[in-house]
């Protein structure tokens, strides 16, 4: 029973692993209680045994060994793996109503949310603001309402509607053509909702940027087929939830709006858990929600019902100690714990988060610090729910009634973390410390971005650089000139400048939009700035560029851009600016000073690039930092300043005031974060779910439960998957006198295999476009068309990096050896099949690494590709060559290609008894009189069933036959 906001108790029905009366349960780390919780729920006997139940309790003895079956809880999926997955659904449900069965029957299995994010290409950008702003009247203008409810300026029609407010620095006119002003010979079909967003530079409303509605009109246009596919799925398919374009990202709609730590369904409660095919999929586990990225293939398994495999991994418990230095902001102690991990070889491991200092890292800290997975080749890095993960959650996707159920049953089950209690420490395959205090905030400069230097060493560091030759860092200034001051005027008032003197000040948020906390703490030592009575010197160049709106709203939304404008960091618009050097020009008396000094002026700026000269050709040093670090550099008006010991300026009453007395303590920016910020922008997130978008609410699509293919279609067309769909699956055939279509290397990778990017013009896959009138400009990518079978077979191993040893060079093309012929490797395959000849793929180590892509397996397959025969697989890829009913065979130890001296001509027959087993050698006999062993890479029951059926899609549509 769980207690609910009316005061009632409501019961919930879910399974408790305590009742197992096992000591060994509440040693196991937390995120194996979560495999252990899925496992006891879903065991059935078959797919999940009670095998695995016991194998996970005994983790200890079975980590690296014992092979287990998960069921996650949701799928999620992005549109470029999305589109084929449904594709295949959509053409299982035509070969079973041709079976005479209920199309309606074919459903996800599996709830599964699919994101149409990955369909945006920058077709129009506007990069830079072109001239510099200028002083203007402060009288705002005045604005009427068009008829369709949208602010537009006085006198202008309602199509384009603008800002025509005034303000220092703001020129007004934000302008933006709508879609109905294209030009002539576009498409005026897609009408795009223009959504008013704030003017940067006064806070009124005005519409999108010109660029962005164009790009959206040109996504719209290109997409519309995969659009209108994507709009029936989500009204033909039960358990499948279509976000639309131009919503949000997948990652980040996993984070602000799918997750549900507690997912309920069946009658029961159970913890969330997530397989995604989408990279950042691991963000998911900052909130105590297990989930990792797997294949397209497996993704599509979990949909259809059927369970991840996992070799039990080993667990790093990574113990967080120590205080975090006051100075060191959300981005220093993610990189700092990123390249603390990547140090201590974690590869393939899941890290688990533990210690006092985990209550110090807030919840956006932990998603992002889980996200850089992939930089320290970790599986997963998983902080378990928390009072810090709680609190969150009330700002968030709970209501309050939801977070009392939440939080009385993960602690019923022993999911909830307390800190404060050690009696709750699990057992891990080993623990690293880290101690938070080691984290000091830096800079990186003067020359390259590479070049990091500590904020406490800054000023000692910049001698250094005036005295080193010069070089990555130095300028070689001689010592009797590096006390050289050169005073000028500006504005009537004398100024003085020196090397180090800071010149330019960019506050940048293109690559810190992940995490808001350094933005606003930027904002926040400005609000305590001016309440000291600190300025900015007037010369100094300041500006304030945005990565998106949603930056500008929370900075406004948490009151603290008036007081960034009155530093002089006024918003000047969106897009590359100070990075690429297009910041205005310095004042002319600066520039003068600077070259009659010979100083090594400085820029600072919080963006990603900073090469020499790059900001502006007199500035020399040029520092990346911190959003707060530059409002700092920018007050203390150098960076030759010890910033620990040394009043970055002095107050009105003449009182020195030093970083520490107006910087904001961790505490101020995340209750800001998460009590304002946070809350905003997922209240405006779930307004747009909930409303969606003009164009995809007026979007038509077929009613019907079967999906009205288009013969003409080069985008979605029906797989040939379920040809010939047969009521029994046939015993396992021997493959009789098949030719290697390819005789393959080491480390063959999933790009070499499957087509990804751009369809180069004289690949076969262009040819097939040609053929459909298409030009080259219309061929739009191999991604956008996962959903024709024809352009991806044909794009399969079309990769001008392949090395073929049947040819003997680099590049896409094949021997076929009946003729002696050297083709396209597609039409060579094309012909193999034409004339009934089966094929092999031979490889030597590795094959299959790098992403995993479903084309790698499903076009081989396609092109009547039965079994790879090579030294060793990528686990991943195995599992899809399976899925696809391909045959994934092992050399014996010690053997391969060259010490059986084959060539590769030869033709093959691969032995395949009726009672096939896992991990079963066959014999392989070759042409030429020689035979061989390997072992078939089947590594349990299940995978031999879907071998036997063909691959996993044949297997589920055959569960649906009478």
């Amino acid at each position: 029973k769980v207690f609910c906001s009316s005061e009632q108790y409501e019961e919930r029905r879910y399974f408790n692993p305590q009742k197992l009366r096992d000591v060994r349960y509440e040693k196991l780390p937390f995120c194996m209680r979560v495999l252990l919780e899925s496992t006891i729920r879903k065991c059935d006997g078959f797919y999940i045994k009670t095998d695995d139940v016991s194998s996970i309790l005994d983790w200890q003895k079975q980590q690296n060994q014992a092979e287990v079956a998960f069921s996650p809880a949701r799928v999620l999926l992005q549109d470029f793996t999305g589109i084929p997955a449904m594709v295949d659904l959509a053409a299982m449900r035509d070969a079973l109503a041709k079976q005479g069965v209920d199309p309606n029957l074919v459903n996800p299995r599996c709830p599964t949310d699919l994101i149409v994010d990955h369909s945006l290409q920058i077709d129009y950008s506007k990069c830079a603001i072109q001239s510099p702003p200028s002083p203007m009247d402060e009288s705002h203008g005045a604005t009427t309402r068009s008829p369709a409810g949208r602010p537009s300026p006085r006198g202008s029609s309602s199509s384009g509607s603008h800002c025509s407010g005034q303000r220092p620095g703001h020129r007004g006119g934000c302008s933006k053509v709508s879609c109905s002003d294209a030009p002539s010979g576009r498409s005026a079909a897609v009408q795009i909702e223009n959504t008013p967003l704030l003017c940067p530079f006064h806070l009124q409303p005005v519409s999108e940027p010109e660029t962005m509605i164009r790009n959206q009109e040109m996504e719209l246009i290109r997409n519309k087929e995969r659009l209108q596919f994507f709009k029936w799925c989500s009204k033909a398919f039960k358990n499948i939830n279509v976000v639309p374009p131009d919503i949000n990202t997948v990652h980040q709609l996993n984070l602000e709006y799918l997750c549900q730590v507690v997912q309920e369904g069946e009658g029961f409660i159970y913890p969330d858990s997530v397989v995604g095919t989408d990279s950042h999929t691991t963000m998911i586990n900052g909130l105590g929600i297990l989930g990792w990225g797997v294949g397209g293939i497996e993704s599509e398994a979990v949909m259809l019902g059927q369970p991840v495999s996992l070799t039990l991994p080993q667990v790093v418990g990574c113990k967080l100690v120590g205080t975090i230095s006051p100075l060191a902001t959300s981005i220093d102690i993610v990189l700092g714990i990123t390249k603390h991990l990547r140090q201590a070889g974690i590869g393939g491991k899941f890290v688990e988060f533990f210690g006092p200092g985990v209550q110090q890292l807030s919840a956006p800290d932990r998603t992002t610090i889980a996200n850089m997975c992939p930089e320290y080749n970790a599986t997963v890095s998983f902080f378990p729910v928390d009072d810090i993960t709680l609190q969150h959650f009330k700002h968030t996707i709970c209501s309050e009634e939801k977070l009392v159920v939440l939080e009385d049953y993960l602690k019923a089950i022993k999911l909830f973390r307390s800190y404060s209690d050690q009696s709750e420490e699990p057992q891990y395959s080993e623990v690293i410390e880290m101690n938070l205090s080691s984290i000091v905030p830096h800079v990186s400069g003067p020359k390259r971005p590479q070049d990091r230097v500590a904020v406490t060493c800054m000023k000692e560091d910049f001698i250094n650089c005036l005295n080193e030759k010069v070089g990555f860092k130095g300028f070689h200034i001689s010592k009797e000139k590096q006390a050289t001051q050169v005073p000028f005027l500006h504005e009537g008032a004398e100024y003085n400048l020196a090397h180090g003197s800071v010149v330019i000040a960019a506050v940048i948020s293109c690559t810190n939009n992940c995490n808001p906390s350094v933005m606003l703490a930027a904002g926040l030592l400005a609000k305590k700035a001016i309440e000291a009575g600190l300025k900015v010197k007037p010369y100094i160049r300041t500006s304030l560029v945005p990565g998106s709106g949603i930056v500008t709203h929370y900075l406004n939304t948490s009151g603290v851009l008036p007081y960034l404008r009155k530093l002089g960091f006024e918003v000047v618009g969106y897009g590359c600016a100070t990075c690429v050097g297009n910041t205005a020009p310095l004042p002319e008396s600066v520039v003068d000073a600077i070259k009659q000094g010979d100083l090594v002026a400085c820029g600072v700026l919080s963006g990603n690039r900073h090469l020499e000269g790059r900001l502006c050709d007199c500035v020399r040093a040029n520092y990346l930092a911190s959003p707060p670090l530059v409002v700092a550099y920018a007050i203390a008006g150098t960076v030759s300043i010890n910033l620990e010991t040394e009043p970055l300026g002095v107050n009105s009453e003449g009182k020195d005031v030093y970083l520490r007395d107006i910087w904001p303590s961790k505490e101020e920016v995340n209750h800001t974060e998460e009590n304002i910020v946070i809350a905003s922008m997922f209240k405006e997130l779930r307004s747009r779910m909930e409303k969606g978008s003009s164009f995809w609410n007026s979007l038509e699509s077929a009613e019907s439960a079967l999906f009205p293919w288009d013969p003409k279609s080069t985008y979605i067309r029906c797989p040939s998957f379920f040809n010939k769909l047969s009521k029994e699956a046939c015993t396992p055939q021997s493959i009789e006198g098949a030719y290697p279509l390819l005789f393959l290397g080491d480390k063959v990778t999933t790009d070499h295999i499957s087509p990804a990017g751009s369809i180069a013009r004289v690949s076969a896959a262009a040819k097939y476009l040609q053929s459909k009138r298409l030009t080259p400009r219309e061929f739009n990518s191999y991604g956008a068309r996962r959903g024709n079978d024809a352009v991806m077979t044909r794009g399969t191993f079309a990769s001008i990096k392949l090395q073929n040893r049947l040819i003997g060079k680099t590049g896409p093309r094949t021997l076929h050896i009946p003729s002696g012929q050297t083709l396209d490797v597609f039409e060579a395959a094309e012909r193999y099949q034409r004339d009934g000849v089966p094929l092999i793929i031979l490889a030597g180590k590795e094959y299959g690494s790098g992403s995993s892509r479903d084309w790698a397996a499903k076009g081989p397959y396609l092109m009547g590709v039965r079994a790879v025969i090579a030294e060793s697989f990528e686990k991943i890829h195995r599992n899809h060559l399976v899925g696809m009913g391909i045959a994934p065979l092992q050399f014996l130890s010690g053997q391969n290609a060259d010490s059986l001296e084959l060539c590769g001509k030869e033709r093959f027959t691969i032995n395949i008894p009726q009672e096939l087993t896992p991990r079963q050698q066959l014999v392989v006999q070759t042409s030429t009189g020689k035979s061989f062993s390997v072992t078939a890479l089947f590594e349990n029951d299940m995978d031999v069933a879907f071998f036997r059926h063909g691959g996993i899609l044949k297997y589920v549509a055959r569960s649906l036959l009478p």
